[in-house]
């Protein structure tokens, strides 16, 4: 199969091996941090989480450290990208232990969320080197639609892996904030293998290409504004990345919308007590990782057949029908269902995506817009998160906003057909 064949040829590269390597730990210690997060603030026994609730923690966790994208951008242009892997992995191991000492010790909320903001703030930095390396490593530009579905994907199933062992870890212990703790510490434990790995990639390999005097901290504004306004430009020229970019925005809305509709009805509608809602999301978070791996399988021979723009159409087509279906009843199994179409069409489109603005970005200009599209990326689902607040009963079950979220695929199919025709 040709699949079998570029994807062998691309494990025999070393550096992308190397690279990978570094995604998986890296993406799997993410994992554990969020589901170790989602623990403590939703499923805590002593906690009564509203959607409300929910959705302003989401806020705290994501809406801040997107507005630190642009500098991200702009740094990750002026550094070497292997570096920031290094140092960013092993500065989330201890900005992690130190998460996990403040659960134990109960301090102030404003205090926990602050470090675990901390921790998602350098993420940025991380995941948006490894988008911008990724095109260092494959020798065929070719080949880059399969290194866009392993690596990512790959990255996001380690996630998952890594949520599952959380998971497992959280509900084989003693329940209580000391649990959540030793969960915090084994993504510190992750993040700080990967960073080691990374010291196997040669410094000067990842780029980027333009050699640079590094950023003062006193001028990190002045070139953060410059180099936004050159990035936006720049992806202005390129009106099928800025399409592609667009609906991967709104696709993204609609995953959120339905993230918070899960996490509550796991919490309250579907379960009987913290244990058992927690079972049910771990159970909902593998058919999610499922769908992301079956994405990764499907995806180059979707693109194939009907190019990029058109299989980020059919992505959202198909969405736009079978999650109603799957999320109006509002039980567990045809939700459980409905996480893998969602998986399945949401990873799907994001490959499409990312390959949609490798190929079309210079590489002087790859991380100042991955890193917008990171901003993008996480407003959107924070605007959705708040949305959902409002529009979410106590329970969860919200056939409004189901169907609001079947009306933006809808939207989203239509859109993408016409220009792809043009």
């Amino acid at each position: 199969m040709p699949v079998v064949r570029d994807l062998r040829v691309l494990l025999a590269l070393r550096a992308f091996r190397r690279l990978l390597t570094v995604r998986l730990l890296s993406q799997a210690a993410d994992g554990v941090y969020q589901v170790a997060l989602a623990a403590y603030v939703v499923f805590s026994p002593e906690k009564q989480t509203s959607p409300a609730a929910i959705a302003s923690a989401m806020a705290v966790l994501l809406l801040p450290y997107s507005l630190l994208g642009p500098f991200a951008g702009v740094l990750l242009d002026h550094w070497r990208r292997r570096q920031v892997l290094l140092y960013g992995n092993v500065l989330r191991a201890a900005l992690a232990t130190g998460t996990a000492l403040l659960i134990v010790t109960r301090v102030p909320a404003w205090l926990f969320y602050a470090s675990a903001l901390s921790v998602t703030a350098v993420n940025r930095f991380v995941l948006a080197g490894l988008s911008a390396a990724l095109p260092r490593v494959v020798d065929s530009p070719d080949r880059l639609v399969m290194a866009n579905s392993l690596s990512p994907t790959a990255g996001t199933l380690a996630a998952t892996a890594g949520g599952g062992l959380a998971f497992a870890v959280r509900l084989a212990s003693l329940r209580g904030p000391g649990a959540d703790a030793w969960v915090v510490l084994l993504g510190a434990v992750l993040y700080l293998c990967a960073g080691l790995v990374s010291l196997r990639i040669p410094v000067g390999l990842l780029g980027p290409d333009v050699s640079v005097p590094p950023t003062r901290v006193r001028t990190a504004l002045a070139v953060t504004t410059r180099g936004l306004v050159e990035g936006l430009h720049h992806l202005a020229e390129r009106r099928t990345a800025a399409r592609a970019l667009a609906t991967m925005t709104l696709m993204r809305f609609c995953y959120g919308a339905l993230t918070v509709t899960l996490l509550t009805l796991c919490r309250y509608a579907w379960a009987d007590d913290d244990a058992d809602g927690l079972r049910l999301l771990g159970y909902a978070v593998a058919a999610s990782g499922a769908g992301f791996f079956a994405a990764a399988l499907v995806t180059p021979w979707a693109v194939e057949r009907w190019g990029r723009l058109g299989w980020m159409a059919v992505c959202a087509g198909s969405a736009a029908v079978l999650e109603p279906a799957l999320g109006l009843p509002f039980e567990p199994a045809p939700m459980l269902a409905g996480a893998f179409v969602l998986g399945v069409t949401t990873q799907g489109a994001k490959i499409a995506t990312d390959t949609v603005m490798q190929a079309s970005v210079d590489d002087a200009f790859r991380g100042r817009v991955f890193s917008l599209y990171d901003v993008l990326f996480n407003v959107a689902f924070v605007s959705a998160a708040a949305v959902s607040a409002l529009m979410l009963p106590p329970d969860g079950r919200s056939v409004g906003l189901v169907v609001t979220v079947a009306v933006i695929y809808t939207a989203i199919t239509v859109a993408m057909a016409c220009f792809r025709r043009r």
